[in-house]
């Protein structure tokens, strides 16, 4: 019996993302002076890929059926290898990760007010609606 139902869980791999992806950004700002550095990101479609291809329980009737698991561990983070912004081959562009930055604040603050909410609604159940 799963007590929280599968939104936490969703949820939770929400914050994952959204941590990803800041550390990402950081990753970037840090080495906006380093020659030759290509940015990176994270992408949503393939976190999201990876989150529906997670290897889940079946019932096989026959040993010729397919197997339901699969080992995908890439994270959604690649480089923009073609992309320079400046004479240095540095392809960070600070105007960019800067909007990315807050847009990712703003997902991430998000997340946590519903995560909030999910845990205050426990709460309430849990005291009897008092």
């Amino acid at each position: 019996m799963n007590l929280f139902g599968s939104t936490i869980t969703q949820l939770e791999q929400g914050l994952d993302y959204s941590a990803t992806k800041a550390k990402t950004i950081s990753q970037n700002i840090a080495n906006i002076d380093t020659p030759n550095y290509k940015a990176k990101s994270v992408s949503f479609k393939e976190v999201f890929a990876n989150a529906k291809a997670e290897s889940f329980e079946a019932y096989k009737t026959d040993e010729r059926h397919i197997n339901f698991k699969t080992n995908t561990t890439h994270s959604g983070v690649f480089n923009y290898s073609n992309l320079r912004y400046r004479q240095d081959g540095n392809g960070v562009d600070m105007d960019k990760e800067q909007a990315d930055l807050a847009a990712n604040q703003i997902y991430y603050n998000a997340v946590v007010d519903r995560i909030n909410g999910k845990f205050n609604s426990l709460q309430n159940v849990i005291k009897g609606g008092r």
